[in-house]
């Protein structure tokens, strides 16, 4: 976020002090936000794919400061526990074809990890949540080792003041107690980022977070978390407890978690989102800049506000506003709930629908606010997490009572032209919008999800193996079906007998 994190101890003077450079930042923000012109620019797309580093028996590889050091591409970064990594695409314009260009860039990517990854013994697989994680691969002594995690973790321990309580329901509910945030790693993402006008920005946003409840149902990929089989998409409620600040002790009011949904409908812009970050949480990480902003911008300048965007980074929200002073200065919004996986298009189709879905409702939004309470939006989000494609949410409708129960199989249906019209309205070419709408359509229509291939090949191998060792055979599968670079709505069904090795030399393809 613009400030190097070399220590993962401060002061209360810093503190202090960083609460307030963020105050006197956001007032910044919001005189930088108003000023003619200003963010106005080409829409463009980016995207960021974490992933799991795994040795031959297909277990964690704690090795990704050693993988990251046999690879010359500097897009690629580590992430939160050594068998994490994260890769940075570059942006493009999202007229033309901008998903065509982000799945040559993944390709070409995978086959470099990949290559850095098999000369440290290991091999990389895109995947909600590996299914082979065992509870010894998420304690503290997994973490990175970087001054940007210790004091993560350290600052989070103190404001909670307890240890940390996992507790997710399903068909083999999770029950466990952590004392340090290396749970969150287990999930990993693909991230992806799209550049709005400014003036436009809350109904954009409120448009990504109505198009986000479908789009996640339909690409969920993290159903088995420490052999438990549980929500399709499990990170969504892992990531909220294995980061949850807020103390254990009771309290008249339920604080607001650091990883949410949000807390309702964006009315004023990104700035508002920013303000929320900041009066809502406790700064994690103090660390303070030599920019004085207000200066910058009296001089014609685009300041960093690095404090801000520092603090902001460490409140996750599922869609989350971005300033980047890149560019000119600009306001992007970052879609992050969607899994890493199975394949890269897979995970481009549903970039596709969802910013799609998120041009094709902006224009209309405001007219369906009134219709959509927020917390039944969120309430949305969360039953498309936990049943997929089986969800059955509260959507609003231009004729009351709104909202009305909707199936997320109707719902992906009814929004699938919009999302091809909002596209095309943006430049994207036909042919490229059809391309990878059709194969999100294809799935929706299959049922077949990442999470319902797994669930399905685990109850297919537990006939004839030991749970652990069907979740490792599962695993083999998955990265074979995979590295063919075919979508999973196509996946064969896996067999209960004897599986062969994968093919751990071949790249994800697109």
């Amino acid at each position: 976020m613009g400030l190097l994190i070399t220590r993962d101890d401060f002061t209360e003077d810093e503190f202090a002090r960083f609460s307030e450079r963020l105050s006197d930042q956001l007032d910044v923000l919001g005189t930088l936000a108003s000023l003619p012109g200003f963010g106005e620019g080409p829409a463009t797309v980016g995207a960021e794919l974490e992933l799991f580093l795994v040795d031959p028996a297909g277990l964690p590889l704690s090795a990704n400061r050693e993988v990251l050091a046999r690879t010359v591409d500097r897009r690629f970064t580590v992430e939160l526990d050594r068998f994490n990594l994260e890769f940075n695409a570059s942006p493009c314009p999202l007229a033309g074809r901008p998903f065509t260009a982000l799945a040559d860039e993944l390709a070409g990517a995978l086959v470099e990890i990949t290559r850095a990854a098999r000369e440290q013994g290991g091999r990389i697989v895109p995947i909600g949540i590996l299914p082979t994680l065992r509870r010894e691969d998420l304690t503290a002594a997994e973490l990175t080792d970087v001054p940007r995690y210790r004091a993560l973790g350290k600052r989070i321990r103190r404001l909670r003041g307890g240890p940390f309580h996992v507790r997710i329901h399903g068909e083999d509910p999770l029950v466990l107690d952590t004392d340090d945030v290396a749970m969150e790693g287990a999930g990993t993402s693909f991230q992806v980022h799209l550049r709005v006008p400014p003036q436009s920005f809350s109904r954009y946003y409120n448009a990504a977070q109505i198009a986000t409840i479908p789009a996640l149902a339909a690409s969920c990929n993290a159903p088995i978390l420490i052999g438990h089989r549980l929500w399709d998409e499990t990170r969504i409620a892992l990531f909220r407890q294995a980061v949850d600040d807020r103390l254990d002790a009771p309290a008249a009011f339920h604080p607001p978690s650091r990883v949410s949904f949000g807390y309702g409908w964006a009315r004023d812009g990104a700035a508002e989102l920013f303000a929320e970050s900041v009066r809502l949480h406790a700064p994690l990480l103090p660390v303070l800049g030599s920019e004085d902003p207000r200066q910058t911008l009296a001089a014609g300048g685009v300041p960093g506000l690095a404090e801000l965007r520092l603090h902001h980074g460490t409140v996750w929200r599922w869609n989350r506003a971005v300033y980047d002073p890149g560019s000119g200065g600009h306001f992007r919004i970052e879609y992050r709930a969607l899994p890493a996986g199975p394949t890269v298009v897979d995970m481009l189709a549903s970039a596709a629908f969802l910013l799609g879905a998120t041009l094709g409702l902006a224009p209309d939004v405001d007219r369906l606010l009134p219709a959509y309470p927020f917390e039944l939006a969120r309430h949305a989000f969360h039953r498309a997490a936990q049943h997929g494609l089986d969800a059955v949410v509260p959507f609003p409708c231009d004729e009351a009572p709104s909202p009305r129960a909707t199936p997320i199989v109707t719902l992906c249906e009814r929004l699938l032209p919009l999302a091809r019209s909002g596209l095309v309205g943006a430049g994207v070419l036909e042919s490229e919008a059809d391309r990878f709408l059709d194969v999100f359509a294809a799935r929706v229509r299959s049922g077949q999800t990442g999470a319902r291939w797994q669930r399905a090949a685990l109850a297919a191998l537990r006939g004839r193996h030991a749970h652990e060792e069907a979740l490792r055979r599962m695993l083999a599968q998955y990265e074979e079906r995979a590295a063919s670079g075919e979508p999973v709505h196509t996946w064969a069904p896996v067999e209960g007998g004897a599986q062969n090795n994968p093919m751990t030399d071949s790249p994800i393809r697109s």
